[in-house]
């Protein structure tokens, strides 16, 4: 099956089983794994962090980070659509009392730092106290530029804020720009990776920071339960993910480009501004979405259609299997105009 649903869903290459399986290992709560702690000196370095922790997933990832950035009944300003918002079950609120200021995303994947200034509360005991700028790099596959980064952190240091990244595709907004994590990763106190997505470890985030947050963080973690034992055998397909897959994020980029440019030729509708990286949004009807999904998985291909439908390119998906995509999809608009040309007699609609 060819799978555009999300870039979580890739598979270790042999080579990275491989090393997997030749992992030199430990318990890593007592902190004995040697490939634990070479992942998170590999992160470190590239994040230019002076330390890393790593986590079996990128929503405890973010929630251990909130939480050491924020007390109980304290506040972080965040994207209405952010991940660490949105999609990770409310755990900030639920798990750690601090509460959400959720602002709405520019049309450029960033918060407007006048509205962000204008939510930071008045040091009064009548508000949550603002701790904390939380940004997200990618957002929808959209790539946050470095001249609003240098201005948030700004910001950030002005008011006595910190700030976050949510970078579980931050290697995408690099490679896309041409530059190195760290020049993304000097604007901001703490970041995570995810291992899992585009890189094509089968499990893992890392959290960057100083080493006095990490060594807070690491306390959070073990109360939310992500210390792990014998984590080097996990840790060594993301090593492995870190040494050999973020070049190759440019095929993707560039894979889905390309698609983006075929669908439009068939006339789908393509949400501007297309593919920066490895995501590119459509839209279509309520008719035709509730149609295309089926039709592709019986030709092989998964899509999680509806109105707005994301595709993701990664690294189990080749040019070659967007070429039988896009034949599917030619062919689906065809059968899709016969349905809507013919007399509703029951033939085709049953």
């Amino acid at each position: 099956m060819i799978d555009l649903r999300s870039d979580t869903v890739t598979l270790p290459t042999d080579a990275m089983r491989q090393a997997m399986a030749a992992a030199e290992v430990g318990d890593d709560v007592y902190g004995d794994d040697p490939t634990v702690a070479a992942l998170e000196a590999d992160g470190a370095r590239l994040a230019a962090k002076e330390a890393a922790l790593f986590f079996p997933s990128g929503t405890q990832a973010n929630l251990v980070a909130l939480m050491t950035h924020c007390q109980r009944g304290e506040e972080y300003i965040v994207g209405q659509k952010a991940h660490n918002y949105l999609f990770e079950a409310g755990g900030a609120a639920v798990l750690g009392s601090i509460q959400p200021q959720p602002l709405d995303f520019a049309d450029d994947a960033t918060l407007p730092l006048d509205k962000v200034a204008a939510a930071i509360k008045p040091d009064d005991f009548h508000f949550a106290r603002t701790r904390l700028l939380s940004l997200e790099n990618t957002h929808n596959g959209k790539v946050v530029p470095q001249d609003y980064l240098r201005q948030a952190w700004a910001l950030t240091r002005e008011r006595r804020l910190a700030l976050h990244i949510d970078g579980a595709r931050v290697f995408n907004a690099a490679v896309a720009q041409g530059i190195a994590l760290s020049e993304i990763s000097q604007y901001c106190d703490t970041l995570t990776i995810c291992l899992s997505k585009g890189l094509g470890a089968p499990v893992g985030s890392l959290l960057c920071g100083s080493e006095d947050y990490i060594a807070r963080a690491r306390r959070w973690r073990k109360m939310v339960g992500g210390g792990m034992r014998q984590a080097g055998i996990l840790a060594a397909g993301a090593r492995y993910a870190l040494a050999h897959h973020v070049t190759r994020l440019q095929e993707d980029h560039d894979n889905a480009r390309w698609l983006a440019q075929q669908l439009t030729q068939l006339g789908v509708d393509i949400v501007a501004p297309g593919a920066q990286t490895n995501m590119l949004f459509i839209r279509q009807s309520a008719d035709l979405a509730a149609r295309l999904t089926p039709w592709m998985r019986d030709h092989g291909i998964i899509i999680a259609s509806g109105t707005l439908t994301r595709l993701v390119t990664h690294l189990n998906v080749s040019r070659q299997d967007l070429e039988k995509v896009v034949d599917r999809w030619r062919e689906f608009l065809a059968h899709h105009d016969k349905l809507a040309a013919a007399p509703l007699t029951g033939v085709y609609f049953q």
